[in-house]
């Protein structure tokens, strides 16, 4: 009889010694092999293009190309490609950016490692792996609280600190302009003030400092 196929994975993180790690839990069970390690997006669509993995497990804070960039890029050529993200990060917006870019699964650094390979298995299935708190986190999820390109430029530049005249400067339009977008924002995220507005959009990972 022959031997069931291996589960091939990649695994995609900027943290050598994460990679290594999550290498070694995948290499450990007899039904899964990880294939590859990529430690930027470029190299994981490279790699991946070599490759073939039935999974990428994918980090989204990567220098240069962000995981949910690399995952779009991945998917343009491969649709059928399928990925857990793997990540520090638990705002909603996180969550729902990674999902909408193609992601199946999306597990947090720090669950037990049975988590990783239950998501594995589930992905593997042909099915979707979000654990309670992730699922939590998205249900929480304002209706309505996308914001524009714009919006989140101007949002990025308040939580660094920035006065509606300096992110006026900054991104060439009127004063006028930025406070119409700063009234905008607070009425998407539900907040009354520029302080709740940082403490949201860093809570919910609209922007990372």
């Amino acid at each position: 009889m022959s031997k069931p196929e291996k589960i091939t994975v990649m695994v995609v993180d900027d943290h050598p010694l994460m990679r290594v790690g999550i290498t070694s839990i995948i290499n450990a069970r007899s039904d899964m092999l990880a294939v590859a390690q990529a430690g930027t997006g470029e190299e994981s669509v490279s790699l991946f293009r070599q490759h073939k993995p039935e999974i990428t497990l994918m980090d989204l804070r990567l220098p240069g190309m962000s995981g949910v960039d690399a995952i779009l890029t991945i998917r343009a050529t491969c649709p059928e490609a399928r990925f857990i993200v793997l990540t520090t990060y638990e705002g909603d917006e996180d969550i729902h950016r990674a999902l909408e870019a193609g992601a199946q699964g999306y597990v947090i650094k720090g669950m037990p490692h049975e988590t990783l390979v239950a998501a594995l298995h589930r992905v593997h299935a042909g099915g979707r792996f979000l654990p309670p708190p992730v699922a939590r986190a998205l249900a929480s999820r304002l209706p309505k609280s996308d914001l524009s390109a714009r919006e989140r430029e101007v949002l990025g530049l308040i939580v660094n600190g920035k006065s509606n005249k300096e992110i006026a400067t900054l991104l060439g339009i009127t004063e006028a302009t930025v406070k119409s977008h700063v009234s905008a924002i607070l009425m998407r995220l539900d907040v009354s003030d520029r302080t709740q507005a940082v403490v949201t959009a860093l809570q919910r990972g609209w922007v990372h400092l």
